[in-house]
């Protein structure tokens, strides 16, 4: 017994540390509560006889001294799940009060709160019926899962949304023709696609009529209704607000100048933070949750895979170089089908990243949000029909792909992974944008000094593009004088880029809205509103060629060894995703009424005017064209101090 002791006690030092323990008061609890001594003998009491005879402290002693904290311990371990409920209990309750304050003393401000909270709670319950009444409801309706019954039924939703459509054309279109134009504008399209389509005899159309269909709905709720027009608007503002937050870090990094004056620090670096933000999300698990809710609806209606939807629904809120992240560990073993609607997802959408660039520029929020938003399930749609699945899914059912929380153990590192794997996508879009955009220059270069030999001033790839344009701007529903504009920017967006044609777009807006002449000679100033919001809904997309290299340089970063499929697709993921925004373009015309009261011209026009707007020229242009007394001389001598017209030089 006395050599047991001292091997005992060397026990104790080894295998502190073997094995790196800081703390051997937490390695004593545990070995005590385990009903061993530290020494590795199973039986506290033989020890307590060996320390008795040997040490000059028994063991019991110690245990002894340490008995409340090893019932508080223990009695921590059996009551972990009340304790859990009860802190989740106290937070809620806590969150409750605070929202019940807030809309007690200003519900107006809480309001976004309050429906964020209500749309949370709805999921919540409905996740917890689907848990309780599932396998219930499922045998209730599996009687109901005849053959004959489901393709009857199928005939009868089909026949009603069909008759709806038509009724819908002749009522609301009586008062305004011109929405018919869209309407043939869609099933041109659509038909375009359908003759390049890859596989005609395999499109599932299901996926296009269910994706077309989601797209009329989600428009319908965001142009026609005030209570979605206001949230959506509300919507665009904070996420301005949110990506303003960019600013800070680059200002530091690079300087105010750099970040105000130069693109690759004033874009990319919000690249960086939102990969960091969507790390972080990805860790908390609220990206998996809100990307699962939206692809959940358009995986049952369109019966597309997993991995697609996925990917699509995550385009909405990021661009075409952060949404495949989602899917990344997938993107090896997806059919050829599958990578095309990732492409035309991401062609199909802007980034996050740029609203705010593009809300600055004067761009209507609402336009843009509920663009990004509708194109999705019309994204899914059309890249079905140009190109079917002819292949085997690994990822048909909802169990093949599972949104993991990542490799982060907390969240400063998820924090930080996310802004390192960020810098080699940011490379690539570096790199593919100098090599395209100098390219492209360089054509332009050409083509100008071989028009000045026949006296052509102003060749650009980009205008000859906006003369073949304009009947597609005429297809979307655009008038025909605003035409030749919105070709133009069209012609811009897909040869140069999105972001050069919205600043032509916003130049055009200010015009109108500082009540310039429409016609400076044979220059137009200015477009209508509906042609501003059409045209809005038309460039909304990452659909133009200099975009080929940051799709590609992105998709190759995270599957190396499918570089030849990504090649294969990319030019026709492409179209489809230029056609998936002027399809929305159409929707959009469909739908677009014109808001706001109507003003009243003779009070405007009597009253002391100091400078134009868009109000004062269309005033103006009724009473210079106005035969009748309803406007006084005074009315049209404030008319005259702004425009000219034969009636002034009287």
């Amino acid at each position: 017994m006395e050599d047991n002791t001292p091997r005992g006690r060397e026990s104790i030092s080894l295998t502190s540390v073997a094995i790196g323990l800081d703390n051997r008061g937490a390695d004593l609890l545990e070995s005590l509560e385990e009903g061993r001594d530290p020494a590795g003998n199973s039986s506290p009491s033989e020890v307590g006889d060996s320390w008795s005879k040997a040490g000059p402290e028994p063991f019991s002693g110690w245990r002894r001294r340490l008995q409340p904290a090893l019932r508080v311990r223990h009695f921590c371990r059996e009551h972990a799940q009340l304790f859990r409920w009860i802190c989740i209990g106290l937070l809620c309750t806590a969150y409750t009060a605070f929202l019940l304050a807030a809309c007690i003393l200003n519900f107006q401000r809480a309001l976004a709160l309050f429906v964020l909270t209500c749309v949370v709670l709805v999921f919540l319950a409905h996740s917890l019926l689907k848990r309780l009444l599932g396998p219930k409801l499922l045998r209730c309706v599996k009687p109901l899962g005849h053959p004959c019954l489901k393709l009857w039924f199928k005939r009868g939703l089909a026949l009603a949304a069909f008759l709806g459509l038509v009724l819908w054309l002749a009522l609301d279109t009586s008062q305004r023709p011109e929405q018919l134009v869209s309407f043939g504008g869609i099933c041109v399209f659509v038909g375009f696609l359908f003759a390049v389509s890859k596989h005609h005899r395999a499109v599932s159309w299901r996926a296009v009529f269910w994706g077309l269909g989601l797209q009329f709905v989600l428009g319908l709720v965001v142009i026609r209704t005030e209570p979605g027009f206001i949230a959506f608007q509300w919507l665009g503002d904070q996420i301005q607000i949110f990506l303003s937050y960019t600013e800070s870090g680059s200002s530091f990094v690079f300087g105010e100048a750099l970040v105000k004056d130069v693109f690759a620090f004033q874009v990319l670096p919000i690249i960086v933070f939102f990969s960091c933000a969507m790390s972080v999300l990805y860790y908390v698990g609220l990206m998996q949750w809100v990307i699962m809710k939206i692809s959940w609806l358009m995986q049952i209606t369109m019966g597309t895979t997993a991995t697609e939807t996925l990917s699509v629904a995550g385009n909405i809120f990021v661009s075409q170089t952060e949404a495949p992240l989602l899917i990344r560990p997938y993107l090896a073993d997806m059919t050829l089908s599958e990578i095309h609607v990732v492409m035309t997802g991401g062609y199909a959408t802007i980034a996050g990243s740029l609203l705010g660039a593009y809300i600055s520029f004067g761009i209507d929020a609402a336009s843009l949000i509920a663009a990004s938003v509708m194109a999705a399930p019309c994204a899914l749609a059309l890249s079905k029909l140009v190109y079917p699945e002819v292949e085997e899914s690994k990822f048909r059912s909802e169990e093949g792909v599972k949104l993991t929380y990542g490799d982060a153990q907390n969240l400063l590192e998820a924090a930080s992974s996310g802004a390192a794997l960020s810098v080699k996508v940011v490379t690539n879009i570096a790199a593919n944008l100098i090599a395209f955009l100098a390219v492209l220059d360089f054509i332009n270069a050409a083509l100008s000094w071989l028009g000045n030999m026949v006296d052509i001033q102003g060749l650009s790839f980009q205008l000859i593009c906006s003369y073949i344009l304009r009947p597609v701007a005429f297809l979307m529903g655009v008038a025909w004088e605003d035409c030749s504009v919105v070709a133009e920017l069209l012609g811009m967006k897909l040869f140069l880029n999105e972001f050069v044609a919205y600043q032509g777009l916003s130049e055009y807006k200010q015009r109108r809205l500082a009540g310039t002449e429409e016609w400076v000679g044979s220059k137009k100033q200015w477009i209508s509103v509906r042609a501003e919001i059409l045209t809005t809904f038309a460039l909304c997309g990452f659909a133009n060629f200099s975009s080929i290299g940051i799709m590609l340089g992105g998709l190759t970063s995270m599957a190396p060894q499918r570089k030849s499929d990504f090649s294969q697709i990319v030019l026709r993921a492409l179209c489809t995703g230029a056609c998936v925004s002027l399809v929305n373009a159409c929707v959009a015309g469909i739908l677009y009424m014109p808001r706001g009261p109507a003003v009243d011209c003779v009070s405007l026009l009597n009253t002391t005017l100091n400078s134009s707007s868009f109000e004062v020229y269309q005033c103006c242009h009724q009473a210079f064209q106005s035969t009748g007394p309803e406007f006084s001389l005074e009315a049209l001598d404030n008319c005259c101090r702004f425009y000219n017209h034969t009636i002034c030089a009287r």
